[in-house]
């Protein structure tokens, strides 16, 4: 069931950041452009990712974690980018992956209203109490690339069921 095209027209735009965006947030967009399209709800999502540094912009993400990603059916293959200023008011939420990501971001911030635009992906997760931040798989092995595609699955649909519920659309897991 579709709103009407107002409605519509107002997609709740999402942001995902990391460090350099070629591990965590260029996944956390694909898991979550791939779990929208499972739920028809690609009308009601905006997404996009973006890391702190600009030393990857325009790199396809890390070939490990495009690996990793494939092999549970999902497609990584957005170009990074660094997040820029506009991002803080073009964005409805922007979600990091672990507290210096949390601090960068804030700093950006020029207003109370964009401050409460950020918050963690580990906030959304429901099934993996113990982690308060998604942890950097770069420097790590398979376990660390795999560990984040669980947090992300968890957290991203949690969100995504949150923003169903603000646009009155039914979602079932």
């Amino acid at each position: 069931m579709k709103e009407n095209s107002e409605d519509i027209s107002k997609k709740t735009s999402l942001l995902f950041v990391c460090l350099g965006n070629i591990c965590r947030s260029p996944a956390a967009e694909g898991i979550m452009r791939h779990i929208t399209k499972e739920h028809m709800m690609e009308d009601y999502v905006d997404l996009d990712s973006a890391g702190i540094g600009s030393w990857h912009a325009g790199e396809l993400p890390d070939r490990r974690m495009r690996s990793h990603g494939s092999a549970h059916g999902y497609d990584f293959s957005s170009r990074a980018r660094q997040i820029k200023q506009e991002d803080m008011q073009r964005f409805d939420h922007i979600i990091v992956m672990d507290d210096e990501n949390y601090k960068d971001v804030t700093a950006m911030a020029r207003t109370d209203e964009q401050r409460r635009k950020i918050s963690r992906m580990t906030d959304f997760c429901k099934h993996h109490p113990g982690h308060t931040a998604v942890p950097d798989p770069y420097y790590g092995g398979d376990r660390g690339f795999e560990l984040v595609i669980e947090l992300l699955e968890d957290g991203c649909k949690e969100l995504l069921k949150q923003i169903a519920q603000k646009h009155g659309v039914a979602y079932l897991l």
